[in-house]
């Protein structure tokens, strides 16, 4: 996948297929339009473009911005792209002056005499340009001006769910970690730098990597104890995380850890990825650490199980 940080770094390829959104999360919904974006692609032998933003328009935008969490980093959103086999990823900078081009403008400027597309395909409440008035009805009326066509993909459904990234969001904060992860396709995760804790973990037979987050947007799953799976340096293993502040040993400030099973590594100050499978209980606070460690006994037991 080539990868573009500016409209003007494109270079002309055949019949584009394009679409354009934030795509956060990259779920089942965005994946349903991919594979449409591919199979037209090889149908008029042409190549798939995919037009997103950065920062997020919700940023740039709202006042509240320090509240606003989203489902996947840039890196990771990337990378799912990559993975869903687009051919080319443009990245337009998003500011309040670009807000304020017109849907007209923008398909005018960017799809029609920067991109040359053959085809668009948009999601179903797909909305863009400034105040998002442009709609379809609206790209259907530009792509007949400009001679490209434009589709439109339904909503998607799962387990009678019906996908959006609200859903996805909602059922991560509460810590419906199954549910999020039906609708996005794929395992929520969590990647982070391995930092020095207060190492009690150790001391009841249970050591766990804390990591530390380098994107302040990133939406944190519930409070809770979580059957996990870990990558580090290429290889996976099955763990047990953590998501709470810790409140047995007084903790206050929000930890993310993860106890990686027969596993002896020091591993500070390098990256990890945690893939949350299955939530299993609250965040207990027990009478001493004695109490705490039964519990997590018991909890391997549990999460062993559900790997499995």
């Amino acid at each position: 996948m080539k990868i573009y940080n500016h409209i003007d770094e494109f270079q002309d390829v055949k019949n584009p297929i394009v679409t354009i959104g934030t795509f956060d999360g990259v779920h089942l919904g965005h994946q349903k339009i991919i594979e449409k974006m591919k199979m037209d692609a090889e149908k008029y032998q042409g190549e798939t473009v995919v037009i997103t933003f950065y920062p997020h328009p919700r940023i740039v935008l709202h006042a509240d911005s320090q509240n606003l969490k989203f489902i996947n980093t840039q890196e990771r959103k990337i990378k799912l792209l990559e993975k869903s086999g687009i051919d080319h990823l443009i990245i337009i900078e998003f500011t309040r002056e670009f807000s304020r081009l017109n849907s007209a403008t923008f398909i005018k400027d960017y799809l029609v005499d920067k991109i040359k597309t053959r085809k668009l395909i948009i999601g179903y409440d797909h909305h863009f340009g400034k105040n998002r008035l442009g709609d379809f009805s609206t790209l259907y009326d530009l792509g007949y001006r400009y001679g490209f066509e434009v589709e439109k993909i339904a909503a998607q459904n799962v387990e009678n769910l019906a996908i959006s990234s609200t859903k996805i969001r909602r059922a991560l904060n509460e810590g419906k970690i199954r549910t999020a992860n039906i609708l996005l396709g794929y395992t929520y995760s969590i990647t982070g730098k391995v930092v020095y804790g207060n190492k009690i973990g150790r001391t009841i037979g249970f050591p766990t990597a804390n990591i530390e987050l380098d994107d302040e947007y990133k939406l944190i799953t519930a409070n809770g104890v979580y059957a996990c799976r870990v990558e580090y340096d290429g290889k996976m293993y099955e763990g047990m995380g953590n998501i709470g502040v810790r409140p047995t040993v007084n903790h206050s400030n929000l930890t993310i850890e993860v106890n990686i099973f027969d596993f002896d590594k020091e591993i500070y100050g390098e990256s990890i990825t945690i893939f949350f499978v299955d939530r299993i209980r609250d965040e207990i606070k027990f009478e001493n650490l004695a109490g705490l460690r039964e519990q997590l006994i018991r909890d391997k037991v549990n999460v062993l199980g559900l790997l499995k």
